[in-house]
């Protein structure tokens, strides 16, 4: 029954992580972003986050996209520097043709920091990816 199942790989979608100029307040923010690089829409996106080590957990962020459209992206959500220090995992769910996908990205500890960025051109934007 399971040799039945088929799980099929994704690509062309990514997870970034920013740092931003927010002029209302007037500092310099972190947010998260989904990249759709496919040709095709994705459809009933759920991204599921959270931070963890050994001994912590954050809570859990949970965030629906009806449409996500091809070659697009989406803010997803700000995200303090404090989580930083532990693995970020950020899992997203998606139908894509009337069949449902599923990725997960992490980020391992300490690797989302400002030493860390790099200009994404998709976003014209300072970040870090997971791919």
């Amino acid at each position: 029954m399971k040799k039945d199942i088929i799980i099929p790989e994704v690509s062309g979608i990514e997870i970034a992580v920013t740092l931003e100029h927010n002029d209302v307040h007037n500092t310099e923010d972190w947010y998260v972003y989904l990249i759709n690089r496919k040709v095709v829409d994705l459809e009933m996106v759920m991204i599921v986050s959270q931070g963890y080590s050994d001994t912590k957990k954050t809570t859990t962020f949970r965030k629906r996209i009806d449409v996500l459209p091809a070659i697009s992206f989406a803010k997803i959500e700000m995200i303090h520097p404090d989580v930083f220090k532990l693995k970020n995992r950020f899992q997203v769910s998606f139908f894509q043709d009337n069949q449902i996908f599923e990725k997960t990205f992490i980020f391992e500890e300490n690797t989302i920091k400002e030493g860390a960025l790099r200009m994404i051109p998709f976003l014209e934007k300072r970040g870090v990816v997971s791919k």
